[in-house]
């Protein structure tokens, strides 16, 4: 049987992941999506839309498709699949690597946050127009701030409850600086809210915020588990597979017929 990866996917990292695995013979990839976003996007090889039932649902997966490795290509702050991906991992002995793309170098003027929660501290000491870049999720930190206007920008309309005064843009990136340099000036945004998630994809927004002078709260990103092994590039990760997949016609103790 062919060897098995599953990634854990979402990113464009997963997504490049996919394309480079999708043409070696004799091995099978899948790409694991949780659905939160209407279109995707196309990603090569196989494609599975939905949860696993928590970490034991994803080892019961794991063990049923004879899966070899498995590489969570997740975004940097999703905690619970991350610690889900770690768990079901030891309790099946299938190698896995979290692929995570390197965080931003602070500004020494930027505000460094541990959550959602302590940016909703600090934003009213510094503006009264927030840019809320931080996604979709999680905006129920801010609704307690009233005398605030949020403008929220997200590729699909957000659930409740979301702050009083927020103004929804409904967009999908990748954006230029020209964009987020229009769209600060358009809403006079005087603070910009964002998470630390690396890459260049969503690095114009700072650009922007730093040639308008705007003071950035940034929420740094969560721990990964004990022991996890953390690559940045996809390179990294096509060289690990390469160490872990056993040779043509072996199989691994848990994936083995």
């Amino acid at each position: 049987m062919p060897a098995h990866v599953l990634i854990l996917g979402g990113t464009t990292e997963a997504r490049r992941l996919a394309t480079a695995l999708a043409t070696r013979p004799r091995l099978r990839v899948t790409t694991s999506l949780a659905g939160r976003v209407s279109r995707p996007g196309t990603v090569d090889g196989e494609v599975r839309v939905g949860g696993f039932g928590g970490a034991a649902g994803l080892a019961d997966w794991l063990r049923a498709h004879r899966v070899t490795a498995l590489v969570n290509a997740t975004h940097p702050f999703a905690e619970r699949i991350t610690a889900n991906a770690a768990e079901a991992a030891r309790a099946t002995g299938l190698p896995h690597a979290v692929l995570r793309r390197p965080g931003w170098d602070l500004d020494a003027d930027w505000h460094p946050v541990a959550s959602l929660e302590e940016a909703a501290r600090v934003v009213p000491r510094l503006g009264q127009r927030v840019f809320l870049s931080t996604g979709r999720l999680g905006l129920a930190a801010f609704v307690h701030l009233t005398a605030t206007q949020f403008v929220v920008r997200s590729v699909d309309p957000p659930e409740p409850p979301l702050p009083p005064h927020c103004e929804l843009v409904l967009a999908r990136g990748p954006f230029t600086l020209t964009d987020e340099l229009d769209l600060l000036r358009a809403h006079r945004i005087d603070v910009l809210v964002t998470k630390d998630s690396g890459g260049a994809a969503t690095a114009p927004k700072l650009a922007a915020a730093r040639a308008l002078s705007l003071p950035v709260v940034v929420v740094r990103r969560p721990e990964l588990p004990s022991g996890v092994r953390a690559l940045p590039y996809v390179d990294g990760v096509l060289d690990w597979l390469a160490g872990v997949i056993p040779p043509e016609g072996a199989c691994a103790a848990d994936t083995c017929p």
